[in-house]
């Protein structure tokens, strides 16, 4: 299953829970006005009857409210943890991919190193032919110096 496919799922159970949450909150208010009519006496004035109404009307849609509000953070919550769970498979793969870079990286660099060591090394015994191909050249410019003084052109 793919990864919408999943925020599909969990975004429809968590409107169904939203939904179910709701209807049992309404469904506990209505047992509850039942259960209020027959416990209140019928002696009770009708003023104290009609504000205990009012405050339990009240507090059954206060319960309703945070029933959806209760709902919707975990949903809310459940959304954010697969995000980070996500999150951290996105990291863990490029946390791997730079480590493959650098071993890859530091695998050259150290080739190349080696290289230049073994280089430095021959040309080492480069400097004592540097001096002789020097004064082979001095002594060629000499015996050319020489030979056209004592030789005419013609």
């Amino acid at each position: 299953m793919d990864r919408e496919g999943a925020e599909n799922i969990d975004r429809n159970a968590g409107a169904e829970a939203i939904a179910i949450s709701e209807e049992n909150n309404k469904t506990s208010c209505a047992e509850q006005e039942l259960e209020n009519e027959v416990l209140l006496p019928s002696k009770a004035p009708p003023d104290l009857v009609m504000a205990l109404e009012i405050v339990e009307k009240d507090a059954c849609e206060v319960a309703g409210s945070l029933t959806s509000l209760l709902s919707s953070l975990r949903l809310a919550l459940s959304q954010v943890t697969g995000s980070s769970v996500e999150h951290m498979r996105c990291y863990n793969d490029v946390a791997g991919q730079v480590q493959e870079s650098a071993l890859d990286a530091t695998s050259k660099g150290n080739r190349f190193i080696n290289a230049c060591m073994r280089l430095n090394e021959e040309m080492k015994g480069m400097g004592s032919l540097a001096a002789q191909l020097k004064l082979l050249r001095r002594t060629a410019d000499n015996l050319d110096s020489l030979v056209t003084r004592y030789l005419p052109r013609t």
